[in-house]
């Protein structure tokens, strides 16, 4: 269905300018203010907020589950520590009291590696089917179910820590495996939502509800195991994620045209802003052609290499805190937060800028993608190697995070939502594979990152943050070379390639 003054961004790679780029004309806009999409995407935020808190609870819930971060000393023996001690704090463990009844686990680095790397072995598994089905059936029920299904397995947590290492191993990955469905599910609802020009903010604003949700946990969680036990994290995150369930399932639908108390005006925008695009797959999905396909790759290799530093600091940045610089646990929590804070804000503004700079015509969708990949990763590897040069310094440490973090966010609108720039019907399976691939470093970086800080010296988490750095910086120089914007061959079906060539206007430039 063609838009009435101009044709669709998702109409065929044949609709495109002098530089290749596929045409947008701007039509009349409904407003955002209080529409279907921008309530999907208020939704969505608040779901992957509920999603992030329930995958990083352990991460802070971990300093105080146990009872001594190394094994026993030897006798006449003491522990080294890489910072001085505060004053008042203990010289011998960096134990934190619980309150009674509260049971703690000696547990040491590489079991603690483990354990929060526990949920990528699952969460890899359903990413693939999750977004194949997705962009067949619709992806609310998935994501829906993705949120509710981690929720519960959350409550059984403290159950499964009493039981043993590995059943608590085996229930984080049975999280991880529920929870692997959801951001295909966003993306292959979006490619049924989001009209081309408004993509940017609605994708970064609903994604950005992970950054949310971190900033928000972290801090809640350290203050929750002081004053509650760290069982109540557990109890209490399972909780919202059910509350917030019963809201999705009332009030989300799949498409524009099943959806109960969208306007007319906003569904026909919709729909012919997306074009033909904006429909299932199917069953048939051209796998080959997606296999070989270099912009895909490009893709795939520049998510990989930037998890890699994600995923380091979002399961072990509370573990430095702790056992570097020695801050409290409640304290632990909010200076772990502020970097999510910041690139929550970022991502959400870019979002904005990058749909601006489209709309505009002042860079085409490929260069918009490109610039803010690079942006956030060069300033933001090297604030992140100058984090192993702050020595004990909690100023310099905290705010070279931030800003690496902060700066991080502007990518929310580069490279992790071109999938649905170079396929739209494909988008939600696209994102399958490629978070398939991005997650590997979630089940490596932590195990890594304790291997290299067992002995818990400044110089082991140099190697940590100068290694996450340049695997960083690696992926984006793969992107910049090898990504693109355009629609490809393959994601459009002979019919359409037919249709739009007959109705091709006059007026559009080839």
């Amino acid at each position: 269905m063609a838009p009435p003054n101009g044709y669709s961004i998702n109409s065929s790679p044949l609709d495109e300018s002098e530089d290749g780029e596929p045409l947008i004309e701007r039509d009349a806009v409904p407003s955002q203010c209080c529409s279907a999409r921008l309530n999907l995407a208020f939704l969505m935020f608040l779901g992957f907020a509920v999603v992030y808190g329930l995958r990083v609870n352990l991460s802070v819930a971990m300093v105080a589950m146990v009872n001594v971060t190394d094994p026993k000393p030897a006798p006449n023996t003491s522990i080294v520590h890489a910072c001085p001690l505060p004053a008042g704090m203990d010289n011998t463990s960096d134990t934190f009291s619980q309150p009674d009844g509260i049971h703690q686990y000696p547990w040491d680095s590489e079991t603690q590696g483990w354990l929060l790397g526990a949920f990528f072995f699952g969460y890899l598994c359903t990413q693939i089917p999750g977004g194949y089905l997705s962009g067949h059936y619709g992806g609310s029920l998935f994501f829906g179910l993705g949120v509710l299904g981690t929720a519960v397995l959350t409550l059984l947590t403290p159950l499964a820590a009493q039981m043993g290492i590995y059943w608590l191993f085996a229930l984080r990955a049975l999280e991880g495996f529920g929870e692997g469905v959801t951001f295909p599910a966003m993306m292959a609802m979006w490619a049924r939502w989001a009209p081309p020009l408004e993509r940017s903010r609605l994708m970064t604003m609903s994604g950005s509800g992970a950054n949310f949700g971190a900033f928000l946990s972290l801090p809640l969680t350290g203050y929750i195991c002081e004053t509650l036990g760290w069982p109540a994290v557990f109890y209490l995150c399972g909780g919202a994620g059910c509350l917030w369930a019963f809201f999705w399932f009332v009030f989300v639908s799949d498409d524009p045209r099943t959806h109960r108390r969208i306007s007319e005006e906003e569904k026909d925008y919709i729909i012919s802003s997306i074009g033909p695009q904006g429909t299932g797959h199917g069953w048939s999905v051209p796998l080959l052609p997606i296999l070989l396909s270099v912009p895909m790759w490009a893709i795939i290799i520049c998510q990989m290499c930037s998890n890699w530093s994600y995923y380091t600091l979002l399961t072990s940045l509370p573990t430095y805190m702790n056992n570097i610089l020695h801050f409290d646990l409640k304290s632990n929590g909010f200076l772990s937060a502020l970097p999510y804070l910041g690139a929550w804000i970022a991502s959400t503004l870019t979002g904005i800028l990058a749909d601006s700079l489209i709309a505009r015509k002042v860079f085409s969708v490929t260069t918009v993608r490109k610039i803010f990949t690079l942006t956030g990763v060069l300033p933001g590897a090297a604030f992140l190697v100058a984090v192993g040069y702050s020595g004990c310094s909690h100023i310099l440490t905290i705010t070279f995070l931030t800003l690496s973090t902060t700066i991080g966010g502007t990518m929310a609108c580069g490279v992790y939502i071109n999938q649905i720039d170079i396929a739209p019907r494909y988008a939600g399976f696209l994102l399958g594979i490629t978070n398939t691939f991005g997650t590997i470093p979630g089940v490596v970086a932590p195990i890594a990152t304790g291997y290299f800080t067992e002995d818990h010296t400044l110089a082991g988490w140099r190697t940590v943050f100068w290694l996450a750095a340049g695997i960083n910086v690696g992926g984006a120089l793969v992107y910049t070379l090898f990504g693109t914007g355009k629609i490809q061959p393959w994601a459009v079906t002979e019919e359409e390639a037919t249709e739009v060539e007959k109705n091709r206007s006059p007026s559009i430039v080839t």
